[in-house]
């Protein structure tokens, strides 16, 4: 599975209902800079439920990359998890559409440890007049799979490069019968 986080695009969090001011946020280049390369735990899931996990650094199935324009990742799927049915139907709902991106599980680092971990500015008035909250550092815990990501440009796709059904249940077979031998 392989997917992507935009850098400095922008999700509307509110549309400042009937009196308020919309409210827009974006992540700065490399705001998860810190957590990729202190090679901080990060595990990937279904819909920010830590108890439905399908990857993680720790487990060496979840690999992060951080360019100028997003946040990658390359997930490996253990083929141990194809018979648990939250990763079935994870699968299943991303094959056909209904998991359309990714939404990341953070935190904002306190002021006294990272100074402007976080800026709030108001938006060009050509725009709009929303007030934007621009995430320059966050610690990163979480990347989840979801329906609808506030984040419409994030991306997410499952790619199957094993062997076929058959050959995966006799290869399994194989592997049986030698552990047995």
């Amino acid at each position: 599975m392989a997917g992507r986080f935009p850098y400095n695009s922008r999700a509307v969090l509110s549309d400042g209902g009937r009196t308020g001011r919309p409210r827009k946020e974006q992540f700065a280049s490399g705001a998860f800079r810190h957590s990729i390369e202190t090679m901080q735990e990060v595990h990937l899931l279904v819909g920010h439920s830590f108890d439905r996990p399908l990857a993680s650094r720790g487990a060496g199935t979840l690999e992060l990359t951080d360019t100028p324009e997003a946040l990658t990742f390359a997930a490996d799927i253990a083929s141990e998890l194809e018979d648990v049915s939250y990763v079935r139907d994870a699968l299943a709902l991303l094959a056909v559409g209904q998991i359309a991106g990714i939404s990341p599980g953070f935190r904002i680092p306190p002021e006294r440890t990272v100074p402007n971990a976080e800026t709030v500015e108001e938006e060009d008035p050509a725009e709009g007049n929303a007030l934007i909250r621009t995430i320059n550092e966050a610690i990163l815990f979480e990347l989840s799979l979801v329906t609808r990501p506030a984040y419409s440009e994030t991306q997410i796709e499952a790619r199957n490069w094993s062997l076929a059904p058959q050959a995966r249940i006799f290869t399994r077979k194989r592997h049986a019968i030698e552990r047995w031998r």
